[in-house]
C-alpha cells in the first residue's frame, strides 16, 4: 500500500469530498453538524487508505454513527478510531475484514490497522471541508508488533517534522535554549529509543509452577479458616495415595525443567546490541526473582512437606541444587551490579556531538568503576565494548549525516571535524584506559589468557572523516584561490579588467570548482560500506579530473606573475600568496625555473645578516633586551649569534621548499652554500665560551666567609643599599660612618646564570665550574633574601628617623631585627653550601643524618627568620605611619581648629581612639607610654581652646553692644534691647532669659539668635558666641513689689552657661591604651581619669579662670544696686500716710527734703523707657510695674503736697501774725529807744 501523507487535503478523494460537503452542508446550520457530511467523508477517505470498498465500508454506518459522530463533532478532545479487523477462516478461503467505527481503543491481534481521526479544534464546523479539520493517523498492526509501527511514526513522522519546524525558525542556541527546544528533542531521542529497545528485547520465558488441584483447595481452605495452611488440611489417605504422590513428584520434576530453562539461559554477547546484553541481565533477574517469589509460595511449601512426608527425598533435598537457582541468581545479581544504571542512553539519545562525549565519558566512568566491583567476564566485556562502539558509530553517523557535512560552511564543518577528532580521541583515552584494567582484572582473577583487544566498530567512519577533512581543506584552498574577491581572480582584477577569472582556454576556474564538488555533494560521503567506498572513489576521480583543469590554468597564472615580478621580494610575495596550493605535486613542479632570481634573493639576505654581525653584540638592540630578560652576557652573546645562524638557516630552507630538494647541485647553489659555510664558521660561539673558561679559571670565585660585613663608607650615601650599624641613627650616613652589608659577591650570581644558560644551550661546562656555580645557586636565594632584607631594614631605619613620633612604637620588632643580626654575624656561608650536601647524602639515610639536616636547616631557617623579622618591621612600620599621619596626627592637628563643639570634639577623639584600638589589636609596644604623651598634646591644645573660650566668653559677657567691650549705659541698652526685642525679649513672653545661644554638650554649642544671620554660612567657632540677656522682671503683685526671676537665678544661669562651655572640653572621654587588656579592665582599684575635667587646674594663670566668676559678680553687684531702687518703692505701699506725716512733724525743713527726694527719685521710673540693660547678658524689664509706682507716687507726692501746702500756709499765718505782731511792738516802741539802745547793744 502506498503510503498516505500526514497531512490533510492532499488527495483527490479530499478534494472532491471537500466540494461535496461544501455542496451538502448549504443547507444546514452551523448550530448543529450534519452526520451526513462525516459519512461522505469517510466514504472518500477510507478506500485510498486503508484499502476497503464502499461496500465493505457500510458496517461502520450502524444505528450509533449518528449518535456517536454528534457526539464526536461537538465534544472537544473527542476521538473516533476506525478498526479494520481480520475475520478467522478454517479453510484457505480469502480472508474478509469487518470494520468498526469506535472511540475506544483495544489492541487485539486479529486488528490490521487502525485509522485514528483527530480533530485539529474543539468542535467541527459543518461549513468548513473537514479536510481542513481532522487528522488522520494510521497505526498499523497485523504481523508487526505495537513497537516497530510507533517508531517508525516517531522517528520518520513526528521527530523529523519537529525539527523542520524549528529549523525554519532561525532561532538562536540561546533562544531555543529558553523555550526548551533541546530538552523536547533529547525526549523525542529517548522515546525512539526506548522505542528501539522494545523491540530488541530478548524474551525470558516466563516460568508458572503447576500446582496440584488438591493443594490449591487446600491453601484455599485454610485462608479461609484463617489459619496456616499444612498437610494436615489434606486428607489423610491421599498423604500415603501412591498416584497422588507421583503427581505430585511429576510436578516437581517438571518444575525443575522450567526453571532449568531459566537458569541455564545465556545469550551470545558478540551479536546484537549493548542495550541488548544490559536488558538480557536486567530481564533475567526479574525472572530469576519471580521464580524464587512463586518457590516461596504457600502451595509449594505444602507440595514439599507432602513428599517429605513419604519419604521420598531425592524429590526434595536435592530440589534447589538441580535447579541452579541459588547460583544463577547470585551470579545475576554480581553481573547487574555492572548492568544497573548503565548510562548507554545518554549516549543513545545524543542529539548533539557534545552529548557524545558526555554519553562516552559516563559509560567508560561507569564500566572503569562497576567492572572492578562486579565479576563480570573479561571475555564478555570485550564484546560488549564492541557493541557499545557499534552503537557509538551509529548515533555519531546520524548526528553527521544530519549535518549534511558537505553542504556546510567551512567554518562549521571544520568545527564539527574537530568536534568529531575530540570524540575519537576520547574514545581512545577510554580505551587504554579499560584495557589497562582489563588486563589487570585478568591478572588479578587469574582467568584464562585471552588477548585484550578491542576491535572498534566504528574505525572506518574514523579514517573517512579524517580524510574528508584534508580533502575539504584542500577544495578550500582551492575554492578560496578561485573565488570571486581574493585569490587569482582578486589579483588578476586589478589590471584585466571583467574578465579576470576566464584564461586563454575559457575555463571559468570558480565555476569549474564550484561543479566538481556539486560532484562528491550529492553522494554520502559517510558511507564507510563497499558500495559506499567503490561510489566516493568514482566521485574523488570524477572530482580530480575536473580540477586538474583548474590547476593547469594556476600554473599559467602563477607562471605569469612571477615572470613579471620585478624582484625576489615580490616572487617570494607570490609565493606567500600561492603557497596553500604548494601541496599540489602539479603546481609545485611548475615554479622550479625560478631558481637563479631567488638565490640572488638570498645572497642580499644573507649580506643584511653579515652588516647586522659585524655591528657587534654590546651595540645591538638584542644587548639591551638581554639585560631587561636577566640574561647574562656571554649567553645572551651565544644567543644572539645563533639567532643570526637560525635566520640563516631558515634563508637556506626558504631556497629548498620553493625550489626542491638538491638545489645545492646546481652552480650558482654551490656558491651560495659555501658563502653560507664560511659565514656560519664566523657565528661558531665556541671561542666565545673557551675565553670564558678561561677568564673564570684565573679568578677565585668561591663562595666563603661570613654572611654579613661591616664596610667602611667612603662618601655620602643614604641608605638604601646598606644600613648603618644598630647604634647610629641618622637618614643620610656620611663618609667615615660603618655599614652592615652582605658579603657576597655580584660576579657570582652571574657565574650561575652563565652556567645555567650555558647547559641551556646545550654547552659541556667543566665539572669545577658547575660545582662552583652550583654553590652560588645554592646560596643564591638566601644571598638575595638577605640583600633585600638589609635593604629594607635600611629603609625602614630612615623611615622611623624621619618619622620619630612612632619611634617608640616600633621599638620592639627594630630590636627583634637587631638581635637578628647580632646572631647573623657568626654564620658563614659555607654552613650554607654543607647544609646541602649533607641533606643530599643523608636523605635516605639513619636517623643521625636527618638530625644533622636539621641541625644544619637552622641557618637556612635564620635567613627565613631574619626576612620575616624585617617583612614585619617593614609592615608594621608603613602601618603605623600611614595610620598615625592619615588619622591620628590630622585629627590632634583639627582639634585646634574644629568647631567648638562637643560632637565636633568627640567626633575627632573618637577616630583618634579608634586608631590606638588598632594599634593595641595589632600588638604595637610601648603603648601605654606613647598614648600618655600623645594625650598630653592633646590636653595641651584643648586648655588653648579653654583659655580661649574663657576669653572670648568674658569678652562677651562684658559686651554691652556687638563688638563693643565698654561700660552698660542706659542708651546702649535701650538700642541694644530694640534691636533684639522680636527674637529675645519676645520669644521668652518678657518673662524669663534662656541663658547662652548654644548648644554645647545638651546644653551649649547653638548660634546665637542675633547673629544667626551674619554666620549661617560660617563654621562655628568661639569668637561667634553671642550671649542672649536674662531678662528680670519688676513686678507688683498684692501691693507687693519683687523681682522675677531673682538674682540668684541670673548668677546661676551665668556660671552654669560658663561650666557648658567649659564643658564641651572637660567632659570629653580621654584617649585610652587599654581598652583591650581585659587584665587592667578587671583591676577595680585602678583609677584613671576618665575626662579632661583636671585641665582646669592647669591654667598657666589662675586669674584666667577668675576672671569670669569676678565678671559675673560685678554685674551682680550692679544689677543689684539697680534693683535695690525699685524694691525701695515697696515703702510707698506700706508706710501710713499718718506715720509720715507724724515723723515730719512741722519741721518744714524735713517736708523740703522729702519733697526733694520724691522729685529726684522720679528718674528712676517716671521715663519713656520701659527696661533697663545691664551689657548683653541681663535687662531689667520695670515696664508694669512703672505705671502704678508712678500713680502711687503721684498720689503719695499729692498727699504731701497738699499737706506740705497745709503746713506752709499754717506756717505762714503764723509767721504773718508773728510779723504783724512784731511790727505792731516796733511800731510802739521809738526810734530814740532803740537808737538809745544801740550802742549799748554793741
Amino acid at each position: 500500500m502506498d503510503p498516505i501523507p500526514l497531512t490533510n487535503g492532499s488527495s483527490d478523494a479530499l478534494q472532491a469530498e471537500g466540494s461535496t460537503s461544501n455542496g451538502s452542508a448549504a443547507p444546514t446550520t452551523s448550530t448543529g453538524f450534519d452526520p451526513e457530511l462525516f459519512r461522505n467523508y469517510l466514504l472518500a477517505l477510507l478506500p485510498p487508505v486503508i484499502g476497503a470498498s464502499p461496500e465493505d465500508l457500510e458496517t461502520l454506518f450502524d444505528d450509533e454513527f449518528d449518535a456517536r459522530v454528534s457526539r464526536f463533532a461537538s465534544e472537544a478532545g473527542a476521538v473516533l478510531y476506525v478498526v479494520k479487523t481480520k475475520e478467522e477462516m478454517e479453510d484457505d478461503s480469502p480472508p474478509l475484514y469487518a470494520y468498526h467505527l469506535t472511540s475506544q481503543l483495544a489492541y487485539h491481534s486479529s486488528n490490521v490497522t487502525t485509522l485514528a481521526l483527530i480533530k485539529r479544534g474543539p468542535i467541527l464546523d459543518p461549513l468548513t471541508p473537514l479536510a481542513t479539520q481532522l487528522h488522520f493517523l494510521n497505526l498499523f498492526a497485523g504481523d508487526e508488533t505495537p513497537y516497530e509501527s510507533l517508531h517508525a511514526l516517531v522517528s520518520h513522522g513526528v521527530k523529523p517534522w519537529f525539527d523542520a519546524f524549528v529549523g525554519s525558525r532561525g532561532g538562536g542556541k540561546e533562544g531555543d535554549t529558553k523555550l526548551g527546544i533541546p530538552m523536547t528533542k533529547k525526549k523525542f531521542a529517548e522515546l525512539e529509543l526506548s522505542l528501539l529497545h522494545l523491540q530488541q528485547n530478548v524474551e525470558i520465558p516466563e516460568t508458572h509452577l503447576i500446582i496440584h488441584n488438591v493443594i490449591q483447595r487446600a491453601v484455599q481452605q485454610a485462608h479461609e479458616a484463617g489459619v496456616r495452611p499444612n498437610i494436615s488440611h489434606l486428607p489423610p489417605a491421599l498423604l500415603t495415595d501412591s498416584t497422588f504422590l507421583n503427581t505430585l513428584h511429576s510436578h516437581v520434576n517438571s518444575w525443575i525443567k522450567s526453571i532449568q530453562a531459566v537458569t541455564k539461559l545465556t545469550r551470545d554477547v558478540s551479536s546484537g546490541t549493548a542495550s541488548q546484553e544490559i536488558n538480557f541481565w536486567l530481564s533475567l533477574e526479574r525472572a530469576l526473582e519471580n521464580i524464587e517469589a512463586q518457590l516461596r509460595t504457600e502451595e509449594v511449601n505444602m507440595v514439599m512437606d507432602c513428599l517429605r512426608n513419604a519419604k521420598r527425598f531425592h524429590a526434595t533435598v536435592s530440589f534447589i541444587a538441580d535447579t541452579g537457582l541459588k547460583d544463577a541468581t547470585d551470579l545475576v545479581h554480581k553481573y547487574n551490579q555492572l548492568m544497573k544504571d548503565f548510562p548507554l542512553n545518554e549516549l543513545l539519545s545524543a542529539t548533539d556531538l557534545d552529548k557524545i562525549q558526555e554519553g562516552l565519558n559516563l559509560i567508560f566512568g561507569h564500566v572503569n568503576r562497576k567492572l572492578k566491583l562486579s565479576p563480570y567476564p573479561i571475555r564478555r566485556a570485550l564484546p560488549l565494548v564492541e557493541a557499545i562502539s557499534r552503537d557509538f558509530n551509529d548515533v555519531l553517523l546520524h548526528i553527521l549525516t544530519s549535518h549534511r557535512l558537505l553542504y556546510t560552511p567551512y567554518d562549521t564543518f571544520e568545527r564539527l571535524m574537530n568536534q568529531t577528532s575530540l570524540i575519537f580521541k576520547t574514545w581512545d583515552d577510554h580505551i587504554k584506559e579499560f584495557t589497562s584494567m582489563a588486563r589487570e582484572l585478568t591478572r588479578k582473577r587469574v582467568e584464562k589468557f585471552i588477548p585484550i583487544k578491542i576491535v572498534p566498530a566504528h574505525a572506518k567512519l574514523m579514517n573517512r572523516t579524517q580524510y574528508l577533512r584534508e580533502w575539504r581543506k584542500q577544495h578550500e584552498q582551492l575554492a578560496v584561490m578561485t573565488g570571486p574577491t581574493r585569490g587569482l581572480s582578486a589579483a588578476g582584477g586589478a589590471g584585466g579588467g571583467a574578465g579576470v577569472a576566464m584564461d586563454i582556454g575559457g575555463v571559468d576556474m570558480e565555476e569549474e570548482v564550484k561543479e566538481a564538488y556539486e560532484i562528491v555533494k550529492r553522494i554520502d560521503v559517510l558511507d564507510v560500506s563497499v558500495e559506499g567506498s567503490e561510489i566516493w572513489t568514482a566521485a574523488e576521480t570524477a572530482y580530480n579530473e575536473r580540477v586538474s583543469r583548474v590547476e593547469n590554468q594556476i600554473i599559467a597564472r602563477l607562471r605569469d606573475r612571477l615572470g613579471t615580478a620585478r624582484n625576489a621580494n615580490e616572487m617570494f610575495r607570490v609565493f606567500s600568496k600561492f603557497n596553500a596550493l604548494f601541496v599540489r605535486p602539479k603546481i609545485r613542479g611548475a615554479i622550479q625555473e625560478y631558481q637563479t632570481q631567488l638565490i640572488d634573493s638570498v645572497k642580499e639576505d644573507i649580506k643584511h645578516l653579515h652588516d647586522k654581525f659585524k655591528t657587534q653584540y654590546r651595540y645591538s638592540e638584542a644587548f639591551h633586551m638581554s639585560q631587561m630578560r636577566d640574561l647574562p652576557p656571554i649567553a645572551g652573546a651565544i644567543i644572539w649569534a645563533r639567532q643570526i645562524e637560525r635566520q640563516l638557516v631558515a634563508y637556506m630552507k626558504r631556497v629548498e621548499d620553493v625550489l626542491g630538494k638538491g638545489w645545492e647541485l646546481y652552480a650558482e647553489g654551490q656558491k651560495l652554500q659555501a658563502e653560507s659555510a664560511a659565514f656560519r664558521k664566523k657565528l661558531d660561539t665556541r671561542a666565545v665560551f673557551e675565553a670564558w673558561l678561561h677568564d673564570i679559571n684565573r679568578r677565585n670565585m668561591g663562595v666563603d666567609g661570613r654572611l654579613f660585613e661591616i664596610v667602611k663608607v667612603r662618601v655620602a650615601t643614604t641608605g638604601q643599599s646598606a644600613i648603618a650599624a644598630p647604634a647610629s641613627s641618622g637618614n643620610t650616613i656620611t663618609s667615615g660612618q660603618f655599614q652592615l652589608a652582605v658579603n657576597f659577591d655580584p660576579q657570582i650570581i652571574t657565574l650561575f646564570k652563565e652556567v645555567r644558560n650555558l647547559l641551556w644551550l646545550n654547552f659541556q661546562v667543566p665539572h669545577a665550574i658547575t660545582n662552583m656555580a652550583k654553590d652560588a645557586k645554592r646560596v643564591y636565594p638566601h644571598a638575595v633574601s638577605l640583600m633585600e632584607t638589609v635593604r629594607t631594614y635600611g629603609q625602614m631605619l630612615d623611615l622611623v628617623e624621619k618619622n620619630r613620633a612612632v619611634e617608640w612604637l616600633v621599638a620592639e620588632y627594630r630590636n627583634e631585627a637587631q638581635r637578628m643580626i647580632s646572631r647573623g654575624m657568626n654564620i658563614r656561608w659555607d654552613y650554607f653550601i654543607n647544609q646541602y650536601d649533607t641533606a643530599r647524602y643523608n636523605s635516605s639515610g639513619s636517623g643521625s643524618g636527618g638530625s644533622s639536616g636539621v641541625a644544619d636547616n637552622r641557618h637556612v631557617q635564620f635567613v627565613r627568620e631574619f626576612a620575616s623579622v624585617v617583612s614585619v618591621l617593614q609592615d608594621k612600620t608603613n602601618s603605623v605611619i600611614d595610620l598615625y599621619k592619615d588619622v591620628i596626627l590630622r585629627n590632634v592637628e583639627e582639634l585646634a581648629t574644629c568647631a567648638y563643639t562637643s560632637e565636633a570634639f568627640s567626633e575627632l577623639l573618637g577616630k583618634i581612639q579608634g586608631a590606638i584600638d588598632k594599634l593595641n589589636l595589632e600588638g604595637y609596644a610601648n603603648l601605654e607610654h606613647w598614648v600618655s604623651e600623645l594625650d598630653k598634646r592633646i590636653e595641651g591644645i584643648l586648655l588653648q581652646r579653654l583659655t580661649q573660650i574663657i576669653h572670648v566668653w568674658c569678652t562677651e559677657f562684658d559686651r554691652t553692644d556687638d563688638g563693643d567691650t565698654t561700660t552698660t549705659t542706659s542708651g546702649a541698652a535701650a538700642a541694644a534691647l530694640g534691636a533684639r526685642d522680636e527674637r529675645a525679649l519676645g520669644s521668652v513672653g518678657k518673662r524669663r532669659g534662656v541663658g547662652v545661644a548654644a548648644g554645647v554638650g545638651a546644653g551649649a554649642g547653638g548660634v546665637g539668635l542675633s547673629a544667626d544671620k551674619r554666620m549661617k554660612d560660617e563654621k562655628f567657632m568661639e569668637h561667634h558666641m553671642v550671649i542672649k540677656p536674662i531678662v528680670h522682671e519688676i513686678r507688683i503683685q498684692n501691693q507687693v513689689i519683687f523681682l522675677d526671676p531673682p538674682i540668684e537665678y541670673a548668677r546661676a544661669t551665668w556660671i552654669r552657661q560658663l561650666h557648658d562651655w567649659l564643658g564641651v572640653v572637660c567632659r570629653l572621654r580621654r584617649i585610652q591604651s587599654s581598652r583591650y587588656e581585659i587584665g587592667l579592665q578587671m583591676q577595680g582599684t585602678v583609677v584613671s581619669e576618665t575626662n579632661y575635667t583636671s585641665l582646669l587646674t592647669r591654667f598657666p594663670d589662675n586669674t584666667i579662670l577668675e576672671r569670669p566668676f569676678a565678671l559675673i559678680e560685678t554685674k551682680i553687684q550692679h544689677l543689684t544696686a539697680y534693683v535695690s531702687k525699685w524694691l525701695q518703692f515697696q515703702s510707698l505701699w506700706d508706710l501710713e500716710s499718718e506715720y509720715v506725716f507724724s515723723r515730719l512733724g512741722d519741721s518744714l525743713a524735713s517736708w523740703q527734703a522729702l519733697l526733694t527726694s520724691i522729685k529726684k527719685a522720679r528718674s528712676t521710673f517716671d521715663t519713656s523707657e520701659t527696661c533697663k540693660s545691664f551689657g548683653v547678658s541681663a535687662i531689667v524689664d520695670y515696664e508694669q510695674v512703672q505705671s502704678r509706682v508712678n500713680a502711687k507716687y503721684d498720689a503719695w507726692q499729692k498727699d504731701v503736697t497738699s499737706r506740705f501746702g497745709v503746713k506752709l500756709g499754717n506756717a505762714m499765718k503764723e509767721m504773718h501774725a508773728q510779723i504783724l505782731k512784731a511790727r505792731n511792738e516796733l511800731e510802739h516802741h521809738s526810734i530814740e529807744g532803740l537808737m538809745g539802745g544801740a550802742p549799748a547793744r554793741r
